[in-house]
């Protein structure tokens, strides 16, 4: 307890220390933020057309949240590399950190693009048993696949602008498309400016529109912006055998981590899918109500993996320790802030949804959110750990086993357990599934306690 209070005093007085944080973590949150507020418009906007619309389009997007978590995977992975060449001042390599991880990107777009295409009725049907919700969210996700290749080039360059220490270009091109993205929202939706009344389809058209002005956004700032970034094509490639293992060492356990991790998270929405368009509602309702508090912790544990990064890649072991340190006490500060705007102004937020739902799936959704706010400790101290402190010095062959482990091996059997054969409410199945977070939370600081993490990849590639 003394050793808290001390790393308290010291993190509080190290004004350069939070100064880097802030810098890092608010753009980041702010983004998260932006992103989160035109979800939960886009939900309260598609439920005015009732719970089956929010349902199918909240299993639709099934499809691109395991994509988005790939694409997360690569852009995570590279910036861990990206990171510490920065640290070191290697920008030739950064270059090249940025081609691979566009190509990977872009294949992952396309493995999800093509099924999306062909048979989105299909897709749909591994997540529902509904006809009314897979006819929807197949009509929505046959459109909304067009922008996967879009979101895989800005959220690559995203996280590698990030790890060079650029992070406020993107907030203001977020801010643009979310803008463009509630405008074609209302318009195509509910038919406004002379626009036919398209529902479902108006909102994924919606999405598209924004996620091209974003990627067109993104490019030009890393040009017109004389980034660190901005090279000739053949800059990006021309890889050497020692670059290719040491990318792979790094990158591909967070890729398969993420991806696998994501598929995992997805298999639950097969439980819920089959407890009914009401339960699916409530859950997705309740997940973007969330993702509020969650902002505050991706901009954390963002800041956390470029500073720690740039600190390993320097040579300055000894002060990236120190700094996790005083982040973790930072994410605690956080967690009990986080847990009591849940519970505080749950209500507010869920009567924006009314009456476009009925009291049930209203009472459910409170109930979901006060689950949340009980696991909100150790699913946030995860989030930092994994995500943050772990993976910043190579240690992702671990963050995969926790995180994977955790999800197969207690998450997915605890959500068709509760949901199909103790046929449990949703509030009740959603707490039995966040039982994982409390397993992964002591693998993961039993891990950190290790140190494995505190490494210079920069100087071990050099070597």
């Amino acid at each position: 307890m003394n050793r808290i209070l001390s790393d308290t005093k010291a993190m509080l007085g190290d004004i350069p220390f939070l100064k880097k944080v802030m810098t890092i973590a608010l753009p980041v949150a702010m983004q998260g933020m932006l992103n989160t507020v035109v979800n939960l418009v886009d939900n309260l906007m598609i439920g005015s057309l009732g719970s089956t619309a929010i349902a199918s389009v909240g299993l639709a997007n099934k499809v691109f949240f395991v994509f988005t978590l790939l694409v997360f995977g690569v852009a995570s992975g590279s910036g861990v590399l990206a990171a510490q060449y920065w640290g070191n001042q290697d920008v030739k390599n950064i270059r090249k950190v940025v081609g691979i991880g566009l190509v990977i990107s872009m294949a992952g777009a396309l493995l999800f693009l093509i099924p999306a295409r062909l048979n989105p009725r299909l897709m749909m049907r591994i997540f529902t048993t509904s006809e009314a919700s897979i006819q929807m969210g197949a009509a929505y996700l046959a459109v909304a696949a067009l922008s996967y290749p879009c979101t895989a080039i800005s959220n690559t360059y995203v996280a590698m602008l990030r790890a060079v220490n650029r992070v406020k270009a993107p907030v203001a091109i977020s801010c643009v498309a979310i803008l463009v993205n509630i405008v074609f929202n209302y318009t195509l939706i509910y038919g406004k400016f002379g626009a036919p009344a398209l529902g479902v389809v108006g909102a994924a058209i919606a999405t598209l529109i924004a996620r091209v002005v974003e990627v067109i956004l993104i490019i030009l700032a890393v040009y017109l912006g004389k980034t660190p970034l901005a090279c000739r094509f053949k800059e990006m490639f021309g890889y050497t055998g020692e670059f290719l293992r040491q990318f792979f060492r790094t990158a591909a356990p967070v890729i398969c981590n993420e991806f696998v991790w994501g598929l995992g998270v997805t298999i639950y929405s097969m439980a819920y899918g089959r407890m009914g368009d009401d339960a699916v509602a409530a859950i997705t309702i309740a997940t973007t109500i969330q993702d509020i508090a969650v902002v505050l912790f991706q901009g954390l544990s963002a800041a956390t993996a470029v500073i720690l990064g740039n600190e390993m890649g320097a040579g300055k072991l000894k002060r990236a320790e120190l700094y996790a340190r005083y982040i973790f006490i930072l994410q605690l500060i956080l967690t009990i802030f986080a847990a009591l705007l849940i519970v505080v102004f749950r209500w507010k937020i869920i009567g924006l949804y009314q009456p476009g739902i009925s009291d049930e799936v209203a009472m459910s959704v409170n109930r979901c959110l006060l689950v949340f706010a009980l696991f909100t400790p150790a699913k946030m101290f995860n989030y930092i750990n994994v995500v943050g402190v772990l993976r910043s010095g190579g240690d992702t062959m671990m963050c995969l086993f926790i995180d994977t482990s955790g999800v197969w091996f207690i998450g997915i059997p605890l959500a068709f357990i509760g949901g199909l054969v103790l046929k449990q409410p949703i509030h009740i199945v959603y707490g039995m599934v966040m039982l994982e977070e409390v397993y992964k939370a002591a693998v993961g600081f039993w891990r950190y306690r290790q140190k494995k993490w505190l490494r210079n990849l920069a100087m071990e590639l050099e070597a």
